[in-house]
């Protein structure tokens, strides 16, 4: 290295110099080995759980600002340097779910742009999850949601009890999909007195796998519902039966089939018709008579279909109603229709914050489950195997 010469100061030039390069070089060193937890939302209720998780990690939350402008556009100041570090975006999502998106994504490009080694997601509740399928002429918007963390970033998710582990499928980079179950079974055990009586209830078929790893892990009898209570929404009418409306033209457009001729097969062609679906009347398969229902799902939102399957249930004999849900939303009036029916208690996690509506309905009960999404954290920054929170988890869990 040619050493240039500035009169009698060369050598503490020389001596500066050296101390400048190496203690950058240790910094850098540091920052590579280091790890950073943000909240990408500023507000009381949806930095409670981002808390919770840096107090069990023993560090710090991340200093940084999250806010909606005047005109609505969200804006994110990291107040803290995170170049070459492990980030981790903690994101609860309240009721305005878009603005919460919209957060997430400005945060994760902001991490981007300034040289953050691995930016990792920790959704506990990943919205539009319900979206995740084809519904007539729909789109899947669960998919478009993936693809836009990934543009923006994102390199790992943490979430938990997707709606459809399927889900998993659309994302170019690593899912970590937790399960709440653990944490429910739990309470049961310990806060529901005389829990060998009850009875593990689906309200639909469709959440029947649930409702049966829950009976089996408990020891417990099993219970479906079905009938008219239960409305699926790929049953509802979208209009596709219907012709589409006539639209008068002023002149020739190109070639155009016979009106009588657009909604028909051609001739010699009979397609088979596919009966219209009718539902019987609601019926419990399993006995509920003389127990406590405890009615298992992922998500609970509008209450409706609950407090239906509550009344049905006491109707049956059953002396207590449960209601045990990962996720809940608890939209609209749910509090008020909650506190009104035949429901004894609902239990939920904290992945959502509801404590709103626990102040107007004291039915509604939280169990905390920062430890896993913590443990989640640590062990993915240190590169260890994720295979100890996923212990006893089948394919149909």
């Amino acid at each position: 290295m040619p050493i240039r010469r500035f009169g009698g100061h060369r050598s503490l030039v020389l001596h500066s110099q050296t101390t400048k390069l190496s203690y950058g070089y240790t910094k850098m060193n540091i920052s590579r080995s280091g790890y950073r937890v943000f909240s990408a939302n500023s507000t009381t209720a949806c930095t409670e759980l981002a808390k919770k998780i840096t107090e069990r990690l023993g560090v710090e939350l991340g200093k940084s600002t999250v806010y909606q402008e005047s005109n609505s556009e969200t804006r994110v100041d990291l107040k803290e340097s995170v170049r070459g570090q492990d980030i981790f975006i903690i994101q609860t999502i309240p009721r305005d779910v878009n603005t919460a998106i919209m957060e997430l994504l400005v945060m994760a490009y902001a991490l981007k742009t300034s040289c953050a080694k691995n930016i990792i997601g920790v959704i506990p509740y990943f919205p539009y999850s319900k979206q995740c399928k084809m519904r007539k002429r729909g789109s899947i918007v669960c998919k478009l949601l993936a693809s836009m963390l990934a543009k923006a970033g994102l390199t790992h998710i943490i979430t938990m009890d997707l709606h459809q582990k399927e889900i998993q499928g659309f994302f170019s980079f690593p899912v970590d999909n937790l399960r709440a179950s653990p944490f429910l079974i739990q309470y049961i055990q310990e806060e529901i007195p005389d829990y060998r009586n009850a009875i593990i209830v689906a309200k639909s078929p469709s959440a029947a796998k649930r409702a049966q790893s829950y009976a089996e892990r408990l020891r417990l009898g099993l219970a479906v519902m079905h009938g008219e209570a239960h409305h699926s929404e790929s049953d509802m009418a979208d209009g596709r039966h219907s012709p589409p409306l006539s639209r008068a033209t002023t002149g020739h457009t190109g070639l155009e089939l016979p009106s009588s001729s657009r909604h028909v097969p051609f001739p010699g062609i009979e397609l088979p018709i596919m009966m219209a679906k009718e539902k019987p009347p609601i019926t419990v398969v399993g006995d509920v008579g003389g127990r406590i229902a405890i009615i298992v799902d992922d998500i609970i939102d509008d209450v409706e279909d609950f407090v239906a399957a509550a009344e049905i249930l006491k109707e049956r004999g059953a002396y207590k109603i449960y209601i045990m849900a990962t996720h809940g939303l608890l939209s609209a009036e749910a509090p008020r229709l909650i506190e009104e029916s035949a429901i004894d208690e609902v239990v939920v996690t904290n992945t959502v914050p509801h404590e709103v509506q626990k102040l107007q309905c004291p039915k509604i009960k939280t169990v905390d489950v920062s430890m896993i999404l913590a443990e989640a954290i640590r062990r993915i920054h240190n590169g260890e195997s994720m295979a100890y929170l996923f212990r006893n988890i089948a394919v149909d869990d």
